[in-house]
């Protein structure tokens, strides 16, 4: 369902007198404006994983990868939260500790290559600052609870290093919480353990994020948690029916009460039902045929067998105009205020839609956006002022 229409003030309102593919230019052109006049947040980019994996220098331009300093510039994201992500399988082989430390670590190596680029940012305030700076402020969100290994001093110890969210669980249920993609509901929503990491997150003033954790799970951390919350990279399950990984209205409301905010996922099976029923075929077909043939997933076998079926059957991506649906359903369900980007970039693989493939389009969406008609009030709280609020009332709530 649309938004009521706002009527759009300015240049932007003469442009509509203009031909078709000057008002299409124009908005385009404002598009640009907003994104680089108002703070823009995205909390949710999976650089340090891939550096680890795959080293690049992403204080340059890379001909890999959906983030670099280049193109963030030309997207005007100042706010990029660095993924500290862990696998599920990090858990029990006991490395999720030690691999989070050494994540942060190629952060603070970014910052120190590039001083004049980028900074680490800690809160808000430090925030305002480097952006008046001209600096890319880079905020740490850990995406998997993993490393906390059950101890509390480990998530202070998190916490000192820069840690300011923690998504408690990721592809598998863990020790703190149940997962979306997990059949095994170990808690049947936070385990003991994690109700306690939940209350010290919270007198510490890091963000809860429910993105990945079961329905279950993140209706009880709305329950015990006494700061808001947020989602750190979720889309809208009215989309994508039956896919528990994305929100439904009843968990949208909740954490709009809390006052808290959801960030749009861009991933394309994040955003319509037919992407993800391809990957669900997908993931089916691949372990089929691993299993048939008795193949290590990243083998060159399996890697060929992946080309031929996207080569025969192309996934759908989803497209721009698909990805703002998502935030006019946030807005009409919740409210504008509970509403902000948390793209995946670096963290869905090719799978992004089209016109939002990497960190220098997101004018695309406000593009988008305008055409809607958003304000530009609207659009100051969706790029970045509603997850700036939500930051600010956990650290108020931690002092």
């Amino acid at each position: 369902m649309p938004i009521r229409p706002r009527a759009l003030a300015g240049a932007l309102a003469l442009s509509l007198l203009a031909s078709p593919h000057g008002h299409a230019d124009r908005v385009q052109e404002r598009a640009g404006e907003l994104a680089r006049k108002y703070l823009l947040v995205d909390t949710h980019i999976d650089v340090p994983y891939r550096i680890h994996k795959h080293w690049e220098d992403v204080t340059r331009a890379t001909e890999k990868g959906e983030f670099d300093y280049p193109r963030a510039v030309a997207g005007g994201l100042n706010v990029p939260f660095m993924s500290i992500y862990t696998p599920a399988s990090s858990e029990s082989d006991g490395s999720a500790y030690a691999l989070a430390n050494t994540l942060i670590d190629h952060v603070e190596a970014m910052v120190a290559r590039a001083p004049d680029k980028f900074a680490i940012a800690t809160s808000p305030v430090e925030v305002e600052k480097q952006f008046k700076a001209g600096k890319i402020s880079l905020a740490l969100g850990m995406e998997n609870g993993a490393p906390i290994a059950g101890d509390l001093d480990k998530l202070r110890h998190f916490h000192r290093r820069g840690v300011r969210y923690v998504t408690l669980a990721h592809g598998e249920s863990n020790h703190i919480s149940d997962s979306s993609y997990d059949d095994v509901r170990l808690w049947r929503g936070l385990s003991p353990f994690g109700a306690e990491v939940v209350s010290e997150m919270n007198e510490l003033g890091i963000m809860v994020d429910i993105s990945h954790l079961s329905d279950a799970a993140a209706f009880e951390v709305l329950e015990r948690s006494s700061a808001p919350v947020i989602a750190s990279h979720s889309s809208m399950r009215k989309f994508t029916p039956g896919f528990e990984r994305n929100m439904d209205d009843k968990l949208l409301r909740a954490l709009a009460n809390k006052g808290g905010v959801v960030m749009i996922n861009f991933g394309s099976s994040f955003v319509t039902a037919k992407a993800n029923q391809y990957f669900e075929n997908y993931s089916t077909a691949r372990e089929t045929y691993a299993k048939r043939h008795a193949l290590a997933w990243g083998s060159e076998e399996m890697q060929a067998f992946e080309q031929r079926y996207r080569d025969k059957q192309p996934l759908p991506f989803a497209t721009v105009s698909e990805v703002a649906d998502h935030i006019d359903h946030v807005v009409n369900t919740a409210g504008i205020d509970h509403v902000g980007i948390g793209s995946d970039y670096d963290g869905v693989g090719d799978s992004l839609p089209i016109g939002l493939k990497d960190v220098s389009t997101y004018p695309n969406l406000v593009a988008e956006l305008l055409r809607r008609d958003y304000s530009e009030g609207d659009i100051e709280k969706l790029l970045g002022a509603n997850l700036m609020r939500v930051w600010r009332a956990v650290a108020a709530r931690a002092e």
